[in-house]
């Protein structure tokens, strides 16, 4: 259940790289699985700049808060509005429906220290 055309951030977000170089952020299924019922989400705004391994977000749920780490740095571009709205839609559907930001990618180099889904595959079965 781990989608082919993604990277992975060990902090259990994927990216997924758009043709026009941007990008889109989400937390993975591993993670929302982990974490249970999501209940609130708190993102950036359009216009706020993210940087690589910089917590740029809060999810919690019914077991614990956990910041959301940036898997590229870029400027924001678009939110997701849904999410906050309704926070379960990340359990539902983390892969599309839940995806959280849209960025601009400001240093493609940093795709490189990413994870293709085999490697993450491994990294949540401890492989």
């Amino acid at each position: 259940m781990i989608p082919n055309d993604r990277l992975f951030h060990e902090g259990h977000l994927w990216l997924m790289l758009e043709d026009d170089g941007n990008a889109t952020i989400g937390i993975t299924h591993h993670a929302q699985d982990s974490l249970g019922e999501i209940m609130y989400v708190e993102l950036p705004g359009v216009g706020d700049t993210i940087q690589q391994n910089v917590p740029f977000g809060v999810i919690e749920s019914v077991k614990v808060a956990s910041d959301l780490v940036s898997p590229i740095s870029g400027t924001v571009y678009a939110v997701n509005d849904g999410v906050p709205a309704d926070p379960c839609c990340i359990n539902r559907d983390p892969y599309q429906e839940g995806w959280l930001l849209k960025v601009k990618v400001s240093d493609t180099g940093e795709l490189a220290a990413l994870m293709s889904h085999e490697s993450y595959k491994r990294f949540i079965h401890g492989d």
